[in-house]
C-alpha cells in the first residue's frame, strides 16, 4: 500500500514537558525548504503560541541536514522561468520572533540560505559540532534574503556579516560559534539532549509571562533608544508583570527553595504596548 505524504507531514509537532519539537521532516531531500513546509512551519508555531501547554519551542531537522536552503528543484524552476514563490504575499520571515515562547534552533547538520535566515528567527541557536553554515545567496546572483541583512550583523557585527554575506564561505559549528553566528555547540549525540534540557529548565523553573514580555522588549528595544527601552520597561511592563501571580510566585518559590508553579502564558495577554505618553 503507498503511503501518501500531506503537507501536515512536512513538519512533525511532539509536545512533552511543556517543550515544543517542530521537526521540518524532508529527509529525502535533507529538508530543503519549499512554501509547503514553510507554511505548515507558520502554522504550526501560531498553534504553539496558542497552546497553554507549550513553553518553550524547540525547531530541528529530521535526518542528517536541518535545512540546505530553498529545494533546488524550486530554484531551477524560477531561474528557468522567472517564476517566483511571492514572498511578498507570504507570512514574513520574522514571525518566529513575534511568537510569545522562547524557541531555540537545534542545528544538527547542513544550514544555509533560507535555512540560516530561518534559524536567524529563532531566539537561540544550539549547533551540533558537525553542522556546516553558509549565507549562500551571492554564489546565487541573489541579495540577502528575509531580513538576514538585519539579522546578521545584530548578531555578528557589520564587517563580519559582509564577509559571510559577500564571500558565502561555509564555516563550521565552532567558528559560527566563535562569531557569535550559534551559541551554543555540542557532540552530535548531545545536541538534542542538551537542547531539550536546556528547554525543559525555562520550561520549570523561569515564568512564561516574563519570557514572553522579555522576548517582546528585547526584540523592540532593537529599534529603540536606551531610554525608550528603560521607560517602558517602568511605565507599561511592570504594571502587567507586578500585579500577576508569577511575580508573587516567583518570590515565593525562591524563599521557600521549591520549584515554581508558574501560571501558563495567557494568549491574551498584549504584547504590542501603546505608545508611551510624553
Amino acid at each position: 500500500m503507498t503511503q501518501t505524504t500531506t503537507d501536515h507531514d512536512l513538519v512533525k509537532l511532539t509536545v512533552t514537558d511543556g517543550v515544543a519539537v517542530l521537526t521540518w521532516n524532508r529527509p529525502e531531500r535533507n529538508n530543503a525548504w519549499t512554501v509547503p513546509m514553510e507554511t505548515r512551519y507558520y502554522q504550526l508555531l501560531e498553534q504553539c503560541a496558542q497552546d497553554t501547554s507549550v513553553r518553550v519551542i524547540v525547531v530541528t531537522g529530521a535526518g542528517r541536514s536541518f535545512c540546505p536552503g530553498m529545494d533546488a528543484h524550486v530554484l531551477a524552476e524560477n531561474a528557468q522561468t522567472g517564476a517566483t514563490t511571492n514572498p511578498h504575499l507570504r507570512k514574513p520571515f520574522t514571525l518566529p520572533r513575534t511568537i510569545p515562547k522562547p524557541i531555540i534552533a537545534a542545528i544538527n547538520g547542513a544550514c544555509a540560505g533560507i535555512g540560516l535566515v530561518a534559524a536567524m528567527n529563532c531566539d537561540l541557536r544550539f549547533a551540533s559540532s558537525t553542522a556546516k553554515l553558509t549565507t549562500s545567496f551571492a554564489h546565487r546572483g541573489i541579495m540577502a534574503e528575509h531580513g538576514l541583512a538585519w539579522s546578521l550583523p545584530r548578531a555578528v557585527g557589520v564587517s563580519t556579516a559582509l564577509d559571510l554575506l559577500f564571500s558565502a564561505r561555509v564555516i563550521l559549528a565552532q567558528e559560527a560559534l566563535d562569531l557569535g553566528v550559534v551559541d551554543r555547540v555540542y557532540e552530535p549525540d548531545e545536541l538534542m539532549p542538551e537542547t531539550l534540557e536546556y528547554a525543559r529548565n525555562l520550561a520549570v523553573y523561569s515564568s512564561p509571562l516574563a519570557m514572553g514580555v522579555i522576548k517582546r522588549q528585547v526584540y523592540a528595544a532593537q529599534e529603540s533608544s536606551h531610554e525608550e527601552a528603560r521607560a517602558l520597561a517602568l511605565r507599561y511592563w511592570m504594571g502587567i508583570l507586578r500585579h500577576h501571580p508569577d511575580f508573587k510566585e516567583g518570590i515565593s518559590s525562591y524563599l521557600e527553595k521549591r520549584p515554581p508553579r508558574f501560571a501558563p502564558w495567557d494568549p491574551l495577554t498584549p504584547t504590542d504596548p501603546p505608545p508611551l505618553p510624553g
